[in-house]
């Protein structure tokens, strides 16, 4: 996303947890102070709440070098009530915040195809386009602060249970004696087929489950919404089975695969292997 942004001509400081990640063209900053000091915008996307809040109010902060007129942009995705806390907090210095989590895989954020699931004001957001259209292909406004998260929150727990679906679909026919690679085209046919299938299909048939999206995250994710559920007063009982599916595949050493590595678990338990000829 920062090479999108330098690629685009836009002024960019980096700061990462992780030494030694720079990106060329862009100047890389000392702390997360040094890197929002004099900034119009301070966009974050790192892993979870906990690392979002040490950002913005640890020591050597953001907080320290915060301005009336900045801009708080946070792609991560975190809890929606954690959103609202940093929102009112930053606001007493006169800066807006915008919550902004993607959707799409690295290779999107590479191609600079991500698309933005935004929460805020409009007033920051249409400061924001610029930064939007260099690095994503499309905006989905939300409401107000927060809901781009809580939007976010929803959609992933969709894929989530979409994808243990077609995991579990995939076991039993194998089981069965029905070949995967005979099964998808039904699947693509039929009124079952998404976007989830079409896209993890082809690695899941060549047993690719290299991380585009880590099964940690997805769990880290998959947590969140069922926080978000309870503080709602909201029962979701499949994401809660699906939730102890992922905490078991993360206990297996799975945790920094893709996510479709869950399929393995369901494997294991059916004494089957789910491949494409190609994985043969």
């Amino acid at each position: 996303m920062a090479s999108n942004l330098v690629k685009a001509g836009h002024e960019v400081t980096v700061w990462n947890r992780t030494a030694g990640k720079d990106v060329e063209g862009a100047r890389s900053a000392t702390s997360p102070a040094d890197a929002a000091r004099g900034a119009e915008v301070i966009w974050l996307c790192v892993s979870d709440t906990k690392a979002v809040e040490s950002i913005l109010f640890g020591p050597q902060g953001v907080h320290e070098s915060l301005t009336d007129g900045q801009i708080i942009l946070d792609s991560s995705t975190i809890a929606p009530s954690a959103t609202r806390r940093f929102a009112e907090r930053v606001a007493a210095k006169g800066v807006q915040y915008v919550d902004a989590p993607v959707t799409g895989s690295k290779i999107a954020a590479e191609a600079g195809t991500l698309i933005f699931i935004v929460g805020g004001d409009e007033a920051p957001i249409e400061r924001l386009k610029p930064l939007f259209a260099a690095t994503g292909k499309k905006i989905f406004r939300m409401g107000e602060t927060g809901k781009g998260e809580a939007a976010k929150l929803a959609m992933n727990l969709q894929i989530a249970l979409i994808y243990e679906g077609f995991a579990e679909a995939l076991t039993l026919a194998t089981k069965l004696g029905v070949d995967a690679e005979t099964l998808l085209p039904l699947i693509e046919a039929s009124m079952v087929r998404s976007g989830v299938v079409e896209y993890k299909a082809p690695f899941v048939l060549k047993r690719d489950f290299s991380a585009n999206f880590p099964l940690r995250l997805m769990l880290k994710d998959i947590r969140l919404a069922l926080e978000a559920a309870k503080e709602a007063r909201v029962k979701l009982p499949g994401l809660e089975t699906v939730e102890e599916i992922y905490d078991m595949a993360a206990e297996d050493g799975h945790e920094d695969l893709d996510y479709a590595a869950t399929l393995t678990l369901l494997e294991k338990w059916a004494g089957v292997e789910v491949k494409g000829a190609s994985a043969a």
